[in-house]
């Protein structure tokens, strides 16, 4: 699990920042598709081609079966889906941290200069780092779904037309050098299959959660109906600051212009 480590550690940040769908489906990665994957699926598929058995002792005949058979090994093949799925959450992640960083710097800014001259404050996000799917973030975020549906269903059917979902424990195969039809056979077929098939019913509940998220953010985002009261609170904040201000004043000048006439 060491290769992992720094991916889970990425992945482990965009946690505070997701719904709580995407929370769901980050932890269904990583147990049931990194941990299972690290854990469990070098010791299942390390013997694929050093067992297979082939009807014939011709030279290169039992790679290019295996190569017929296997175009890519399926560890390979599921470590590529887990990379290419969590990168547009990693960008999402990326456009999160730039945000916090300019509204930290616009708090900063705050800071040292008068609240007559701040012209915008920070939307996104509080002084502890947690942000508000909204606008900007919301688009991001969204985006990024969309682009993971895209390639779970993308990966599940590159699985199907490379390999199928049935390990069969048998190959045929004639292809050069071997000198006629050769029938290899793989090694512990059945669990093999065990192992494809739950990696695709793996797959399909990250889907579900994928599309179930986008209705989630498109129907009933607590956010998006709590933003809308935020810039109003913004914008009515010093004005009724300056008109108070200014009543006083009148106030005073009134009672000043009494007392001068008496």
């Amino acid at each position: 699990m060491g290769e992992w480590s720094f991916l889970s550690s990425l992945l482990d940040k965009v946690q505070s920042h997701s719904t709580v769908i995407g929370k769901v489906w980050l932890s269904v990665l990583f147990i049931f598709r990194i941990m299972v994957l690290g854990a469990g699926a070098e010791k299942v598929w390390g013997d694929e081609q050093s067992k297979m058995i082939c009807n014939t002792k011709q030279p290169g005949c039992k790679n290019v079966c295996y190569d017929q058979a296997f175009p890519i090994s399926h560890i390979r093949f599921w470590v590529l889906q887990i990379i290419f799925v969590s990168t547009p959450t990693l960008i999402y992640l990326g456009h999160v941290f730039h945000v916090i960083h300019k509204e930290n710097k616009l708090r900063e800014y705050m800071k040292t200069h008068s609240r007559s001259e701040m012209v915008k404050f920070p939307k996104y996000s509080d002084e502890k780092g947690h942000v508000m799917i909204k606008g900007n973030l919301l688009g991001s975020y969204m985006t990024s779904i969309v682009f993971r549906i895209i390639l779970e269903i993308g990966f599940i059917v590159g699985q199907y037309y490379l390999y199928g979902f049935i390990m069969d424990p048998r190959i045929v195969c004639a292809r050069a050098p071997c000198p006629f039809t050769v029938e290899c056979f793989m090694s512990r077929p059945t669990e093999k299959t065990i192992f494809i098939i739950f990696m695709l019913v793996v797959s399909c509940i990250s889907l579900l959660f994928n599309v179930a998220e986008i209705f989630y953010l498109a129907c009933c985002n607590p956010s998006r109906r709590k933003s809308k009261n935020v810039p109003a609170a913004a914008i009515t904040l010093y004005p009724r600051f300056n008109s108070d201000s200014m009543m006083k004043n009148e106030k005073l000048s009134l009672q000043a212009a009494s007392n001068s006439t008496a």
